[in-house]
């Protein structure tokens, strides 16, 4: 442990001060001074800042509360809806820096392949792109993120439309990223390892100007290189953020700017239901086509104020501005003999622009001995999508798709990009309002409960750029959600909770629009579930839940007429998860969680017959953590992940064998804020195939990776 000091600002002391006048006196008169003394309130804003010095511990796993679950702040105890809550402390002992990463030790979830280029979770049988959140605000582009300027990582499992909107029918993921605070920061970090991998990031922060007013700067640079190709990974990212105390309210503003280059990587094909007998780094394409570019602009404002009355407002924007292009050559199917591989090839740009605007009002009161935490808000939305699709023309013949040997697996040909007759090329634009309403109650000291609704009304406009075609649809979606806590103990919460999400028949990304789907109701997902969460100390939290999920007005071929479509099609997801997360001991940190799940289309859809399984959703997975403080200066992590055998594709052809995978970390603390870190994944060096992206884009999962790292925090 060290020592740090503490600014604790008098301006925040006047805020809360006033706060506490407000609502335990109602004579105006009194408020204007100071009790007793006669003194006018304004005098506290000359008052010097308090200096507070305390010992500093080390940050633990647990996180003991959430603001995103519910839109309120509650403790996660008692929410009621399985969260899985990855903390900084666990992000930076195990040197996460994807959503692939996170999501390894997040029950119930996976991470699909995303053709090389994108986050695609499946989550709770459910899979998406765009099921992706910054501070409770959509982000719903297709990349993939980094976790350079993150707090936090929450996973919100189960139907969630009533908090965030439409989607969300599998769940949710949320990054919290850090802001400025008052208290200073002083953080540099430097990495190297494998494959030539090398990585720098900061964050600085302090209060300035009279300590009104605090100040923070995250940033991130790297140049790697990848395991299965020449080719290389670029990333660079500054995300600078004020907070500001004000007329009594408070003030955060933050702008991000990030970027994302790299060698696309489809992965390998399969052969005879398992995938292709070839070596980890064998690339199929043409590394010196398949590329990809992702430039992210966002910035944010949030003001929170209390209104008196026991009112608070608190209203958050955000614009984000994407700019995508990817092109790929990638392997399709095997010749029977396994001696051929067929290629193909695309190119696609989008650029889109989100403007969101989010306003809550919370009210606390008692109507005898009920006590309610009302919630009453609003959110505006307008996106605006733009996309061109081009496919791959191969050498003089101009094919789509050409074979190549399965020994030499890189395209022979050149390949030329343009339009085809079905290729995209249209605009969308997208509105939304959006109210919504929950009360949290606290019926008795054994028993609460919370229950919400919100009103949706989603606009597309879709416009074909090529030919000229326009096309509109308006939705209307109703979600509610419904929640019993039971609370035998304070640290124990038995719960029931029921919620729905809708997905406009769009898609998640909303970007095309046919007259067939045009006509379609949104897909329907409901949620049913029971859980308990204990908190047998403060810093530890074990979870359990048992849920059923399902997936309703899904598009199927009409029996009776091949030509139309009819929304018979069903889904249902099933399933049990445990987590546990905190300090065991003094020394003795623990992360993991274990999820059991059978996913099945239960009626014919347009994807796959009745009685197929869910691709990427494992039976069994298990995930546990552990980091051991050996001496004051020394510490050790050892990490495990189990999958179970799972689909690469919903036609249930290929499976991805089951595997088992050891990390490991080494912690050394040199004193005057030095640290040095280790970490090596995969330690026993296993083949293994982690997901897939269909039956012929299969990753094989990295070797033995080292990577060690130098922290300078004075």
């Amino acid at each position: 442990m060290r020592s740090i000091t503490i600014r604790v600002l008098a301006a925040c002391a006047l805020v809360s001060g006033a706060a506490a006048a407000q609502q335990s006196s109602p004579d105006p008169a009194r408020d204007s001074t100071s009790s007793g003394t006669g003194t006018p309130r304004d005098s506290a804003r000359r008052l010097a800042p308090v200096v507070v010095t305390a010992e500093a511990r080390r940050a633990g796993y647990a996180v003991s509360r959430t603001s995103t679950a519910t839109r309120t702040d509650v403790p996660l105890r008692d929410v009621p809806q399985a969260v899985t809550v990855l903390g900084r402390q666990l992000i930076a002992d195990q040197g996460m820096q994807s959503m692939a990463d996170v999501v390894r030790y997040v029950p119930g979830v996976t991470m699909g392949l995303g053709e090389g280029h994108r986050d695609a979770p499946t989550i709770r049988g459910n899979s998406s792109t765009a099921d992706f959140f910054v501070d409770g605000v959509r982000d719903d582009a297709q990349y993939l993120r980094d976790l350079y300027n993150v707090e936090r990582v929450e996973a919100l499992k189960g139907s969630n439309a009533m908090v965030f909107g439409r989607g969300g029918g599998g769940g949710v993921i949320n990054r919290v990223t850090k802001e400025a605070q008052w208290a200073p920061t002083r953080a540099v970090t430097f990495e190297g390892g494998s494959f030539d991998h090398k990585r720098a990031t900061l964050d600085v922060g302090d209060a300035v100007a009279g300590h009104a007013l605090a100040l923070r700067l995250n940033g991130m640079l790297e140049h790697s290189g990848l395991y299965r190709t020449p080719g290389t990974l670029e990333r660079e990212g500054v995300n600078p953020t004020a907070s500001l105390l004000a007329g009594g309210a408070l003030v955060r503003l933050g702008y991000e700017y990030f970027a994302d280059r790299r060698a696309v990587d489809r992965g390998i094909p399969s052969f005879q239901g398992r995938p292709l007998a070839a070596a980890a780094t064998h690339f199929f394409g043409d590394q010196g086509v398949n590329s990809s570019r992702a430039l992210v602009r966002a910035a944010g404002a949030s003001v929170e104020r209390g209104l008196g009355g026991g009112v608070v407002l608190r209203n958050r924007t955000r614009w984000t501005d994407y700019d995508k292009f990817y092109q790929n050559i990638y392997p399709g199917a095997t010749n029977a003999a396994g001696t051929e591989v067929a290629l193909s090839a695309y190119n696609h740009a989008i650029e889109r622009r989100n403007l969101f605007n989010q306003t809550d009002l919370t009210y606390a009161l008692a109507t005898g001995p009920v006590r309610h935490t009302l919630l009453a808000g609003a959110e505006l939305g307008r996106q605006r999508t733009g996309q061109l699709r081009q496919t791959g023309y191969f050498g003089e013949s101009a094919s789509t798709t050409i074979s190549v040997p399965f020994d030499r697996p890189a395209a022979a040909a050149p390949v030329a990009f343009r339009q085809s007759a079905t290729d995209a090329d249209n605009t969308t634009t997208t509105g939304l309002a959006a109210v919504y309403a929950q009360d949290q109650l606290a019926l008795t000291s054994y028993l609460q409960a919370i229950a919400g609704v919100r009103y949706d009304r989603f606009d597309l406009r879709y416009h074909n750029d090529r030919t000229g075609q326009a096309l509109r649809r308006d939705d209307r979606m109703v979600s509610p959600r419904a929640g019993l806590v039971l609370k035998p103990g304070e640290p124990v919460s038995l719960y029931g909770a029921y919620s729905v999400s809708h997905l406009p028949s769009s898609g998640d990304q909303f970007t095309t629009l046919t007259a067939t789907t045009q006509a379609l109701e949104p897909e329907r997902f409901t949620n049913r579930e029971l859980g308990a969460k204990w908190e047998p100390r403060p810093d530890v939290a074990l979870s359990a839940a048992l849920y059923r999920l399902d997936r309703t007005n899904t598009t199927a071929p009409d029996p009776n007429d091949a030509a139309n479509v009819v929304q018979t099609g069903r889904q249902r997801t099933t399933g049990y998860e445990m987590g546990v997360t905190g300090n065991l001991t003094a020394a003795w940190q623990m992360a993991g969680g274990y999820a059991a799940q059978r996913a099945r289309i239960v009626s014919r859809t347009s994807a796959a017959a009745a009685g197929a399984t869910v691709p990427l959703v494992p039976r069994h997975s298990v995930s546990l953590w552990n980091r051991y403080q050996l001496t004051r200066a020394v510490g050790a992590g050892l990490g495990v992940v189990h999958q179970a055998k799972m689909y690469a594709a919903v036609d249930n052809a290929v499976t991805l064998p089951a595997f088992t995978r050891l990390d490991g970390a080494a912690y050394l603390s040199l004193g005057r804020g030095v640290r040095a870190q280790l970490n090596v994944e995969n330690l026993l060096d296993r083949r293994y195939f982690p997901t897939s992206h269909g039956n012929n884009n299969i990753m094989p999962g990295a070797p033995r990776t080292v990577r060690m790292s130098v922290t300078l925090a004075p």
